[in-house]
């Protein structure tokens, strides 16, 4: 009988486990190509980042560009933020606010500027301000150092005076400027400038219009101001007025006087109608009774005529007798 001996059955599973280890290893090696390329793209930020205590770790400085995040504006506002004492601030909210469109430099310089004058502005409420399109390191800088407005702004409103009449019916016109700085509780929401110059604007004619005379303004136009801020208009807008000063003050027209003036002349006119009224119905009055006195005389010609016809019958029937002397019995 033939020597028959056993092959080994197992040597295409022994293959097969070498080609996956291969495949596996290759990929590994594509892997930590790719890793190593972008680690030397971002190994300058990355170790940026770590001599100056970010804490940003290499694989997420990856990751953000796969996240379509900005590696170097990230990286360039958490050194900002660390360096000037702000360790609160996470990555992840640096990326979720740039990829909502925010402007993360100048969040971070607010909230820097912020911490230095020791005013309440956290990370969320900055960013709010900005995602709404206010410029929130304007605000805190208006804060810091308040913003004083013209009231009336002659480059929004065209005009350069607010007039307004005193009791005694003198115009006077006044200038006025409003220093306010930035409320940052009601920024998102609340009113603008526009709101603030229309309201002050309004206590100004109106604390004029209740004075008694005009002379008591002039003496002391501090009234004015005094009572406008007394009506709390920086109600829900997004500054609080520190003062408000009257600039200039002149003497405008006599609104009193053209009025009464102007009502005279009213009165007049209204009388001279009036008048005319009434010698329009005498003269038709007048008329009326001409026309009556010829339709009276007519009536009388009639009846005149009357006369003879009644004789002649008369006449006629015999009863209109000629007595001895000619005349009728």
């Amino acid at each position: 009988m033939p020597n028959l001996s056993l092959q080994p059955v197992f040597a295409a599973p022994q293959d097969t486990s070498t080609i996956v280890l291969w495949v596996v290893l290759g990929i590994g090696g594509l892997i930590l190509l790719l890793v190593l390329i972008l680690g030397g793209r971002y190994f300058k930020l990355w170790l940026r980042a770590f001599v100056t205590r970010a804490r940003i770790g290499l694989l997420n400085l990856i990751f953000m560009s796969l996240r379509k995040v900005n590696p170097q504006v990230i990286v360039d506002a958490k050194i900002m933020a660390v360096q000037a004492g702000l360790t609160d601030i996470t990555t992840q909210a640096m990326e979720a606010h740039y990829l909502a469109g925010g402007n993360i430099r100048r969040v971070i310089q607010a909230l820097i500027a912020a911490h230095r004058a020791r005013i309440e502005l956290d990370w969320n409420t900055a960013a709010a301000i900005d995602l709404a399109g206010r410029n929130v390191l304007e605000a805190v800088q208006t804060s810091v150092n308040p913003k004083v407005i013209d009231c009336p702004d002659v480059r929004r409103h065209g005009r350069n005076t607010l007039d307004g009449v005193a009791k005694d019916g003198i115009q006077l016109q006044a200038r006025a400027r409003v220093t306010v700085r930035t409320n940052l509780a009601q920024l998102v929401g609340g009113a603008t400038e526009d709101t603030i110059i229309a309201r002050v604007g309004e206590g100004i004619v109106s604390a004029i219009g209740s004075s008694e005379t005009h002379k008591d303004v002039l003496a002391n136009p501090m009234l004015i101001a005094k009572a406008v801020l007394r009506k709390g208009l920086d109600s829900q807008t997004a500054y609080s007025i520190v003062s408000i000063d009257i600039a200039d003050i002149d003497v405008g027209a006599n609104v009193g006087a053209r009025l009464q003036a102007d009502q005279a002349e009213a009165d007049m006119r209204i009388a001279r109608a009036k008048a005319e009224e009434r010698r329009a119905m005498a003269i038709a009055y007048e008329q009326e009774m001409k026309a009556l006195t010829q339709e009276n005389r007519a009536k009388v010609v009639l009846a005149e005529a009357q006369i003879p016809k009644a004789m002649a019958q008369a006449y006629r029937e015999g009863n209109l007798r000629t007595g001895a002397n000619g005349q009728g019995g």
